[in-house]
């Protein structure tokens, strides 16, 4: 029988079909009081453009839209559960799958950095710790959208007058239009490439930028390596779009900030692995952040109860 394997950022939703592995996509999170719905429509999709059609074993899903709210995460997965007809629905949030994708021991630091920006410790004894992951008003430090946006005041300031002369300032795109924009924080995020375009070509505002950014990362490894007990190095992976889109221009002033036990290593995998790894495998160190919703039968209608 058919496992789901979920990836739900906030740029695009990915899925992939087991053990056929195909695949199928849709819209990501997007802000708003329809914004689950809208990530049900585009679980819809996505399971469409695979092919899935009939039961499902297993669903696992790593969204960055995960429901908050008391209650909402179980009433979530339910639908998800209805929608794709599952047998069970396994719920967690975005940085957990990013972890279980990228050290499969389980321990270990994960860094998440696309868009927003979330780490999440694990050690040895299963005990974990979440770092950052505030959104974009309050957190997400170092993500695309901090870049992004940094690099836009930085627009601004040059123009005004009231900064240094910039090569970003180059670009056709006036920020203040951004306002009116439905995706404001994707699109804001969409300038973060120029940044690290302009600073590799020697712009010394986006170099400080891209610095700054690194140091803002560095610190929040640096806060959850802490967290571990013990004094022995800690395997740190740095995964997500803005990781691979920057490639050593990030990661290299990421080291340089990094405190002696964090030691830079490589992800085996990606988020999407990591949920093909919760659909197929045991959801340990994961289950005390997973949902669990398993479907029964009463009174010829399918329900589920938490697991």
């Amino acid at each position: 029988m058919t496992h789901l394997a979920i990836d739900g950022g906030q740029s695009a939703l990915r899925l992939r079909a087991l053990p056929s592995r195909r695949t199928g996509t849709g819209h990501g999170y997007t802000h708003g009081p329809d914004a689950l719905r809208r990530m049900l429509t585009a679980i819809g999709a996505a399971a469409a453009e695979a092919g899935v059609s009939g039961p499902v074993e297993v669903v696992a899903l790593g969204l960055t839209g995960y429901p908050p709210a008391p209650g909402a995460a179980e009433e979530f997965a339910a639908d998800v559960g209805e929608l794709l007809d599952a047998d069970e629905v396994r719920l967690t949030q975005d940085m957990v799958t990013a972890h279980a994708g990228a050290l499969p021991d389980g321990y270990g630091v994960v860094v998440a950095a696309g868009t927003g920006l979330v780490c999440l410790a694990v050690d040895r004894d299963g005990s974990w710790h979440k770092l950052d992951g505030h959104g974009y008003l309050f957190g997400d430090a170092g993500s695309a959208f901090a870049i992004g946006r940094a690099g836009l005041v930085a627009v601004q300031r040059a123009r005004d007058g009231r900064g240094p002369v910039t090569k970003l300032a180059d670009t056709p795109l006036d920020p203040v239009t951004l306002y009116r924009s439905a995706t404001l924080v994707d699109d804001v995020a969409r300038f973060a490439p120029d940044v690290l375009r302009c600073a590799a070509e020697g712009d010394p505002v986006a170099a400080d930028l891209v610095v700054q950014a690194a140091g803002d990362i560095g610190e929040t490894i640096n806060a959850a390596v802490a967290q571990l007990a013990g004094e022995g190095p800690v395997p740190v992976a740095c995964v997500g779009g803005l990781f691979r889109g920057a490639g050593d221009q990030l990661l290299e002033p990421v080291r340089a900030a990094l405190s002696a036990r964090a030691r830079l290593t490589s992800a085996v995998g990606n988020s999407l692995d990591g949920a093909e790894r919760l659909a197929t495998g045991s959801l340990q160190p994961y289950a005390d952040l997973t949902v669990i919703h398993r479907k029964t039968q009463q009174k010829g209608r399918p329900r589920f109860a938490r697991g």
